[in-house]
């Protein structure tokens, strides 16, 4: 897929104040400083789409950009070390959770881990609410630059065992990524690409809202 339009739509902390149209919808999501924005922009072939910061939790509203006029990509706020107040951290919470469950036009999220890290017990509950929340998920492995292929391959077997052990089947599919240098950017767009093309075939609702 090539990316050729990507467009700023609406941000809000309602679920339901979403965006009407009925176009399929990708949820970027992950733990505070994850490099979420860095990969938005990435994929995107936008420096500034998704605003970067050193200070995590700079995301704290539900942003749609729509994408070729044809899907959106839907970034969501961090979890985890966001400096907010508890309050703050139960409101976030509680609109993640209305999208998550709420949101028909949502056919895939995309869970962010730092690649740089072992298992985390954040990122495995996180996963577990999905699949028990029967939300359709993969995974992307951010910052894949930082460390050797070893490490890489290391950490992916430690999330495999961790899933394994909490009662998964089977490894959901993932993605190894870098923003610096491009990874993984063809095979993530490639397979949004493919899902849309299924979702387009199969559901006369999202092609007439085309």
């Amino acid at each position: 897929m090539k990316i050729n339009t990507a467009e700023f739509i609406i941000s809000n902390s309602d679920a339901s104040k979403c965006p009407k149209d009925f176009l399929p919808e990708y949820a970027f999501i992950g733990r505070s400083n994850v490099g979420k924005s860095s990969l938005i922009n990435m994929i995107t072939n936008h420096k500034n789409l998704a605003k970067t910061s050193g200070r995590p939790g700079k995301t704290q509203l539900i942003n749609h950009f729509k994408i070729n006029n044809n899907w959106f990509l839907v970034d969501l706020p961090g979890y985890g070390y966001a400096k907010v107040s508890k309050k703050t951290k139960s409101i976030f919470q509680q609109f993640i959770t209305d999208y998550f469950e709420n949101r028909e036009q949502l056919v895939c999220a995309f869970v962010l881990i730092d690649i740089r890290h072992e298992a985390q017990k954040i990122d495995i509950e996180f996963m577990s609410y999905m699949g028990e929340s029967e939300i359709p998920f993969c995974i992307i492995f951010t910052k894949a630059d930082k460390i050797s292929k070893v490490k890489i391959d290391s950490h992916i077997a430690a999330y495999k065992k961790q899933m394994y052990a909490n009662n998964w089947a089977e490894m959901p599919h993932y993605f190894v990524t870098s923003s610096t240098e491009s990874i993984g950017k063809e095979e993530l767009l490639t397979y949004i690409d493919e899902v849309n093309q299924e979702v387009f075939k199969s559901n006369s609702g999202f092609l007439d809202s085309i």
